[in-house]
């Protein structure tokens, strides 16, 4: 992902908010055989306090990415949406995609059997803990030799990151006015509507301007 100081993240406080907010990753490394994507839900890992991510693959996944033998990149995407040239009024302007994204690259350490059951267990009770109702992993009708054979089928993993690519493109490079008439016209209705980018894009941009008062 090129980079550009003006969109550049490095507060680890957000990245780890970012990355709790969207759990679903693509899981991408560079093998023999050329390039390998897959698609997991990876957790950050609750003893830590740094970029510490914990996670699983599902064999023969983790033989595709010669899991532990080399580097992984894991991607994570926040808000995105288009932008149209239309709200920045009557200057000369292109469509772009404001976006927030999150690659953290490094060599995963293979979990042992116990820590991946901690870690599966983790994954659902994250998930189910926003139901009424949730189901857990070692709740019934599961019983042991389910949840054993369960494991087998995985491949558990713990990544630091030795190299963090953070990239928050949101329109920082506009005049105040603009992006208040961006916020706005992602707020409501229109084709290109996203209240979520908004948000993203009022975190932002108020923290820009609280720094700059």
């Amino acid at each position: 992902m090129r980079q550009n100081p003006s969109f550049t993240m490095t507060d680890v406080a957000e990245l780890r908010r970012l990355i709790a907010r969207n759990p679903w990753a693509t899981l991408v490394s560079a093998t023999d055989d050329g390039i390998v994507a897959s698609h997991y839900a990876i957790l950050l890992d609750d003893e830590r306090d740094d970029l510490t991510l914990v996670g699983h693959v599902g064999k023969p996944d983790d033989m595709l990415h010669g899991l532990g033998e080399r580097e992984l990149t894991l991607i994570f995407q926040g808000p995105h949406g288009y932008i149209t040239p239309r709200w920045y009024g009557d200057v000369q302007a292109v469509p772009t995609w404001n976006y927030v994204a999150v690659h953290l690259t490094g060599v995963p350490e293979i979990l042992s059997t116990e820590e991946n059951l901690v870690v599966l267990d983790k994954l659902v009770t994250h998930f189910e803990n926003a139901e009424p109702d949730p189901r857990l992993m070692w709740q019934a009708p599961n019983d042991e030799a389910f949840v054993t054979r369960l494991e087998r089928g995985t491949m558990g993993f713990r990544l630091t990151p030795t190299k963090i690519v953070a990239k928050r493109k949101l329109s920082q490079n506009k005049p105040d006015e603009a992006v208040d008439t961006i916020i706005a016209e992602l707020t409501g209705s229109g084709a290109y509507a996203n209240p979520e980018l908004a948000a993203e894009m009022k975190r932002a941009h108020d923290a820009l301007r609280g720094a700059r008062s």
